[in-house]
């Protein structure tokens, strides 16, 4: 196991436990880096060790404090603690532990909601507020800046990027709701865009992107009109034999690939070459689902440098299969992070834990965090040390 093993952490966590204690609870359990977020978007969160353990975050806002400068049309929304506190410059400050920022990068409600034109649109036009898109100018030169930003205002080792991509249909809004029984092939076609920067690209790449986008309406439409529901394991089967089969569909998610893989490596590009770039291709699972959001595995850790995949599964023994899968797709572990949950629903007790540790740092990961300081108990922060004992003593 390399020298990187962090945990993540929010900073009005930091802010509450005071930043001492929190560090040298950090060191305590075998941990040499934190990983703060620098940017976020909502969420309604279960704090088990706060005197306050019911939290929502300001949506959308970074938690640093921007130059800007940096940025076009789309700017950044700072949260309303910066204004106070720079946690993540006290942690920099300090120099006791590395620091990393962690950046969600296009997952952005309220910037969507102002900038409608540079969202992710269906095939029918309707626009995800929750996903700026990466194809649109707008918001590459926003992601590019915020990267930037942090990267030389920061005295940071480095930055981890999130949802640089797609996002899929049911993964980035509140009270997500419908009555048709869900599927992967409807989710899928719902979840390409279609939006104005997309069409244009694929049509230039060669990709008749406007037919792709007809076909697509006609078989959401009459899925929706009709009176049939498809299995989840029918649909799967469903998906696969429209990629075999449909030439623009394939070369379609291709292209969106190269969209969010060019984008990686313009950050890169304007991030001083000191500090390391990670990605974190997808939070689904497993992670060789994340072509699907534009996630190249073996061309995005080229871009970056690193990718540090979320293997948040509930068994040590699918973190181990998850990892492996990854290992082989990349041919090696050359800039290979991984994150796990030592807690539930994932690894929920101290063995657990000890072996998806030991088994990735066998396999040869070259680092690994853990999610989210915040939230976990005491007795999961107790698997962190046990499992790190055993592999960085």
């Amino acid at each position: 196991m390399t020298d990187f093993r962090s945990i993540y952490a929010f900073p009005w966590d930091l802010a509450e436990r005071g930043l001492e204690a929190s560090l040298s609870e950090f060191r305590d359990l075998g941990l040499n880096a934190v990983t703060v977020a620098g940017s976020y978007h909502a969420g309604k969160f279960l704090r088990p060790r706060s005197s306050s353990p019911v939290f929502f975050p300001e949506d959308g806002t970074v938690y640093f404090r921007h130059d800007p400068s940096r940025y076009g049309r789309i700017v950044p929304i700072p949260n309303s603690m910066v204004a106070e506190r720079d946690i993540l410059g006290e942690v920099v400050r300090k120099g006791e532990i590395a620091a990393n920022a962690w950046l969600v990068l296009l997952h952005n409600t309220p910037l969507g909601s102002r900038n409608l034109e540079d969202c992710v649109g269906n095939a029918f036009g309707d626009r995800y507020v929750y996903n700026l898109c990466p194809s649109s100018p707008n918001a590459r030169e926003f992601a590019r800046g915020l990267a930037a930003d942090v990267a030389a205002n920061y005295q940071v080792s480095g930055i981890t990027l999130e949802s640089p991509g797609f996002a899929p249909f049911f993964h980035g809004f509140h009270h997500e709701f419908n009555l048709v029984l869900p599927n992967r092939w409807l989710e899928n076609l719902l979840g390409l865009c279609f939006c104005e920067n997309c069409v244009e690209g694929a049509e230039r790449a060669g990709i008749d992107a406007k037919r792709l986008q007809g076909v697509t309406r006609k078989w959401i439409s009459d899925y929706l009109a009709g009176d049939v529901d498809y299995p989840e394991d029918m649909a799967e089967s469903f998906w696969l034999a429209d990629l075999a089969t449909d030439r623009e569909l394939s070369a379609f998610l291709d292209w969106r690939c190269q969209v969010v893989t060019s984008l990686v490596a313009e950050i890169r590009m304007a991030v001083a070459s000191e500090v390391a770039v990670a990605v974190i291709p997808s939070v689904g699972r497993p992670t060789a689902n994340s072509w699907y959001e534009g996630s190249n595995l073996a061309d995005l850790r080229r871009a970056a440098g690193a990718l540090e995949i979320c293997l948040y599964e509930p068994e040590s023994t699918r973190v181990t299969a998850d990892f492996a899968d990854v290992r082989r797709r990349l041919g090696g572990t050359e800039g290979l992070r991984c994150v796990i949950r030592p807690s539930a629903p994932d690894l929920n007790s101290a063995s657990e834990v000890r072996a998806a540790v030991s088994d990735i740092a066998a396999l040869g990961a070259e680092g690994i965090s853990f999610y989210n300081w915040g939230f976990l108990r005491k007795r999961n922060l107790q698997f962190v040390l046990e499992a790190l004992r055993e592999v960085a003593p």
